[in-house]
C-alpha cells in the first residue's frame, strides 16, 4: 500500500512544523502548506533531512482560490490526500471593547474560515479515495473563553461545531473528522504575545496543574494518533492537550 499524504496548514513553523515532522515520522508523506512560502521550503527541508518525502506549497487559507491552487499541486505531486491537519491560526491578544473590525475579519478568515475553504476541497477527494481523516485545531478557549480573546475564542468555537457536523455528514463515507483543543502552547505565535505580556504567560503557567506550557510535540503527538488507524472508530470529538488546565 503506498504511503498515507498529509496535508498540513500553517506547517511552516511552530506547531505545524512539529505536526509535519512527527506525522513523517509515521511514514507519511507531507505537504507543507504556509502562508509563508520560505518557511514551508524550510519545514520541507527538514523533513528530507530526517528521510521523509515532502513537498512545499503556498497556500492562503483565508482564500478558496488559493486553497484550491494548494490541493491541485499536492495531488499533481501525490495524487491523493488522506489526512487533512486544519493547523493555521492567528490571534491577537487585546480587551474585547479596544479590538477593530479589521481584527475581528483576520481571526475569524484565518482560524475559521481557513478550516472550512479546506475542508471543501479536500473532503471529496477523500471520498473519491474511499479514506480519510480529519483533525482540526481548535483551542481550550473554545470551551472555557479565555480573557482578551473573544473573537479568537468564538472562532475555535465554531471550529468545534463545525467538527462535529462534518463528523456526522462524513460518517457514512468512513471519513474521521476530529478536533484537538490546545491549551497554552510555547510556539513562536505564543512568544509574541509572551513578549508584551509576562504576567499572562507566569499565570498560565501556575494554573496549569503540569506547570509547563504545552510544547509543539505534545500537540503533535495527539494528532498523530487521531490520524492513526488506531482511532478508525473516534469521530467527533474534541480532545483537550492542556495539561489539565481544562478538565471537561
Amino acid at each position: 500500500m503506498s504511503k498515507r499524504v498529509a496535508f498540513i496548514t500553517g506547517a511552516g513553523r511552530g506547531m505545524g512544523r512539529e505536526i509535519a515532522r512527527t506525522l513523517a515520522s509515521k511514514s507519511m508523506n507531507i505537504v507543507v502548506t504556509d502562508v509563508n512560502l520560505e518557511n514551508a521550503q524550510e519545514t520541507v527541508s527538514i523533513l528530507k533531512e530526517e528521510g521523509a518525502e515532502a513537498v512545499a506549497v503556498y497556500c492562503d487559507v483565508t482564500k478558496l482560490e488559493s486553497v484550491q491552487e494548494a490541493v491541485a499541486t499536492a495531488l499533481t505531486h501525490f495524487e491523493k490526500i488522506d489526512v487533512l491537519v486544519n493547523n493555521a491560526g492567528w490571534d491577537k491578544v487585546e480587551p474585547f471593547l479596544k479590538s477593530e473590525p479589521s481584527t475581528w475579519k483576520a481571526i475569524i478568515d484565518i482560524n475559521l474560515m481557513g478550516q472550512i475553504h479546506t475542508s471543501k476541497e479536500i473532503l471529496p477527494v477523500m471520498i473519491e479515495n474511499g479514506y480519510g481523516k480529519v483533525i482540526n485545531i481548535s483551542s481550550d478557549s473554545a470551551r472555557v473563553g479565555s480573557s482578551g480573546e473573544a473573537v479568537y475564542s468564538a472562532a475555535k468555537g465554531g471550529i468545534v461545531a463545525f467538527t462535529k457536523t462534518l463528523a456526522r455528514e462524513m460518517a457514512r463515507h468512513k471519513i474521521n473528522v476530529n478536533c484537538i483543543a490546545p491549551g497554552p502552547a510555547d510556539t513562536p505565535l505564543f512568544k509574541e504575545i509572551g513578549e508584551t505580556n509576562e504576567k499572562l504567560v507566569a499565570s498560565l503557567e501556575k494554573a496549569i496543574p503540569f506547570r509547563r506550557l504545552a510544547q509543539p510535540s505534545d500537540i503533535a503527538n495527539a494528532v498523530a494518533f487521531l490520524a492513526s488507524d488506531e482511532a478508525e472508530y473516534i469521530t467527533g470529538q474534541t480532545l483537550s492537550v492542556s495539561g489539565g488546565l481544562t478538565m471537561v
